[in-house]
């Protein structure tokens, strides 16, 4: 199964049993803490999440696949890049993991073909192919089959290749021998919660989703928090602060497959030049794109909190301030206020 795993571009496969019954009271305080913020779904389906056998009824084992998503491209030292671009105000940072195609897309299509090629192989196998698309705790079927452990920022970390990853699924009717888990190795670092520029890591292992970059720009649909929205910085599209500090992470893994390969405009690209996009061209950039979820209100609102921002810290006024004004009559109430806010944050630079 690992060969044919690594013939459809996985980094690694394991098998974890379907009883999560010791991770439902984890699931259910968080959620009773309000950390999953709007993501009403995760509410939804409650215990299900830990029951992979009532989300599809006959799963006997779970298969589960990691895929890296590095660029081939990579220089050595990247995080280092990526950390320096958040000292560029005026540039456009996008998370690494959404600069090339949907990963949803590429993951489900292979895992597909892994269930079929063990049911072609095996026995005749009913199965399901996931990745992040439907009540799975993805995390804690990837560490109880030996992908890796849980580190405190909450992503799963593996020592030869950090945390640039996906995880995905596949269920099956069919008991397969599981394989054993990998042992932590966090020990007593704790960079990824001093990273966190929100805080969301509010204790080792607990992150709450309402303040979480990642969450405030992709899940959230509505105004973002003004007193976060100094601390979004020019992060338009996710967050990889915590991993960007993380030790493992100098292992992690270049991606073979070319579906991850930045689009053009995605890790170059100025503020001022994505805010001009109108909706139709953010569309077509956007086209098979994890980024286009969001629509193109939403990437306006977070481009508009990082403009205001750039000309809080006086990076280029004038293109900056012509930017937000030529958006200052949008149709969108959303959009309106943000730039709105963000026009506010020169008037106070300048009058301080």
């Amino acid at each position: 199964m690992q060969a044919w795993g690594r013939e459809l571009g996985f980094s690694q496969i394991g098998v974890a049993g379907v009883d999560l019954s010791s991770a439902e009271p984890g699931l259910l305080a968080w959620l009773a803490a309000g950390h999953h913020g709007e993501m009403g779904y995760m509410a939804q389906h409650g215990l299900k999440r830990a029951r992979p056998a009532e989300l599809l009824p006959g799963t006997l084992s779970v298969i589960t696949a990691r895929l890296d998503y590095l660029p081939r491209d990579t220089p050595e030292g990247w995080p280092i890049h990526e950390l320096g671009r958040l000292n560029r105000p005026g540039e456009a940072v996008i998370s690494l993991y959404a600069r090339g195609r949907d990963y949803h897309k590429v993951f489900r299509q292979r895992l597909q073909k892994l269930g079929e090629r063990i049911g072609q192989a095996v026995a005749p196998l009913a199965h399901r192919a996931f990745t992040d698309s439907a009540p799975v705790l993805e995390a804690e079927l990837a560490v109880r089959s030996g992908l890796g452990w849980r580190g405190k920022h909450t992503l799963v970390l593996q020592r030869e290749a950090g945390s640039m990853f996906f995880l995905g699924e596949v269920f099956v009717d069919m008991a397969l021998p599981p394989t054993a888990p990998t042992t932590a190795h966090c020990g007593q670092c704790s960079a990824c919660i001093t990273a966190c520029p929100t805080g969301a890591i509010v204790a080792p292992y607990r992150l709450d989703a309402r303040r979480c970059i990642s969450y405030l720009t992709i899940e959230h649909a509505g105004p973002i928090p003004t007193e976060l929205r100094p601390l979004l910085g020019n992060r338009i599209y996710g967050c990889d602060d915590c991993q960007l500090a993380c030790p493992w992470n100098k292992f992690a893994q270049r991606s073979p497959l070319p579906d991850f390969e930045p689009r053009a405009g995605m890790s170059d690209a100025t503020l001022v030049q994505l805010f001009a996009w109108e909706e139709a061209e953010f569309l077509r950039r956007t086209e098979g794109s994890a980024i286009r979820r969001i629509g193109h209100e939403r990437w306006l609102r977070n481009i508009a909190v990082a403009l205001g921002n750039a000309l809080a810290v006086g990076a280029e006024p004038e293109p900056l301030r012509a930017a937000l004004q030529a958006r200052a009559a949008h149709p969108s109430e959303l959009v309106r206020e943000h730039v709105a806010w963000a026009l506010a944050q020169a008037s106070d630079t300048m009058g301080a």
